[in-house]
């Protein structure tokens, strides 16, 4: 908007000081800036993987008579808009980290609740999106009155502005944190992104300079396990008490458990237990079972439970012993020991 009255006043300026022909060139030139922003905006907008197009949102609007249906926001194909009963509201709750520790899983546990509402996508608003504006805010889901809006972006727990900024947004936000051994979480990463770049370089050859030498913490795979510092960043702008850390090792081997304290934390009543639960050998965790009247059980999709690639044992012995120190910082921090060591 300031680029916009900016250009105005400049062609004013000149129609007030008699230069017609200066003032004529002046103008095109405005206008084919301005196209151009447009243009490069609704460009970045329509990637695919990119932030939703800022926009100012109205006030929440009362719960429509019409009957639920899909929607999707402009600019941004793969953020389903919600619409339907209730009223979009700024999160009560979020999984804030981490990646492959276990987030997906436990979001689609808990949208088993029926007084959850959380986003499917991760909208990365705090992180990748936030000077964009508040079109995030459109993308939450509707819900109605009790119910607890979330949505998880694990990339947050390792963003440094995105404390502040959530802090900023609502002071009281309950923030989730999925914890796993950061050896097994980097290693899980590295297989993620081998999937996806067949030609990367070995786990050894990224997360070490020099063979056995320095760990090489420049690497996220490596540096997203440093919990305690990511921690200690966090804790400049929210008390202790408005987090709760969630082990992934024990989302897999008590899912309803881990999946109790969440409620708990909420304050939310017990809904989802044991009974929904069923282990896939296959997979190697926890699945949903077949719901009344639906087809078959729940399983997260092919790219969660895929075989990690053989890493020597001395890579790993010397990854425990650079993480240690950190883990019992952590254990520390957090009351809670997680038996990483």
């Amino acid at each position: 908007m300031a680029g916009s009255g900016g250009l105005g006043g400049g062609a004013g300026d000149g129609q007030s000081a008699g230069t017609g022909q200066g003032a004529a060139l002046r103008a095109p030139r405005a206008q084919l800036l301005l196209v151009a922003l447009v243009l490069g905006a609704y460009c970045l907008c329509a990637l695919p993987g990119r932030c939703p197009p800022a926009a100012r949102f109205p006030a929440p609007a009362p719960a429509p008579t019409e009957p639920p249906r899909a929607a999707r926001l402009p600019g941004a194909p793969g953020l389903p808009v919600a619409s339907g009963p209730g009223r979009r509201r700024f999160p009560q709750a979020l999984i804030v980290g981490v990646k492959k520790g276990g987030t997906r899983a436990l979001l689609e546990f808990l949208r088993l609740h029926p007084d959850v509402r959380a986003l499917g996508s991760e909208p990365h608003f705090f992180d990748r999106c936030y000077e964009r504006g508040l079109a995030w805010y459109r993308l939450m889901p509707r819900s109605l009155d009790g119910q607890i809006t979330m949505e998880k972006t694990p990339s947050y727990f390792v963003t440094r502005e995105a404390p502040r900024r959530i802090h900023g947004m609502s002071p009281d936000t309950k923030l989730i944190v999925v914890v796993r051994n950061p050896v097994t979480r980097a290693i899980s990463d590295y297989a993620q992104t081998l999937s996806k770049t067949p030609g990367l370089p070995s786990f050894r050859a990224l997360a070490f300079r020099r063979g056995l030498g320095p760990v090489d913490t420049a690497w996220s795979a490596v540096r997203i396990g440093l919990y305690a510092q990511h921690l200690d960043n966090w804790l400049r702008y929210f008390p202790l008490s408005h987090f709760l850390f969630v082990s992934g090792e024990r989302l897999v081997s008590d899912p309803a458990g881990e999946v109790g304290r969440v409620q708990d934390f909420l304050g939310l009543k017990r809904v989802v237990t044991d009974k929904h639960f069923y282990f896939n050998a296959t997979k190697g965790f926890p699945c949903l079972k077949k719901a009344q009247g639906s087809g078959r059980p729940r399983c997260l999709g092919k790219s969660k439970g895929r075989p990690h690639p053989r890493v020597p044992r001395a890579v790993v012995r010397h990854l425990q012993d650079f993480y240690r120190p950190f883990n019992r910082k952590f254990y520390q921090m957090t009351g809670q020991d997680f038996g990483w060591d």
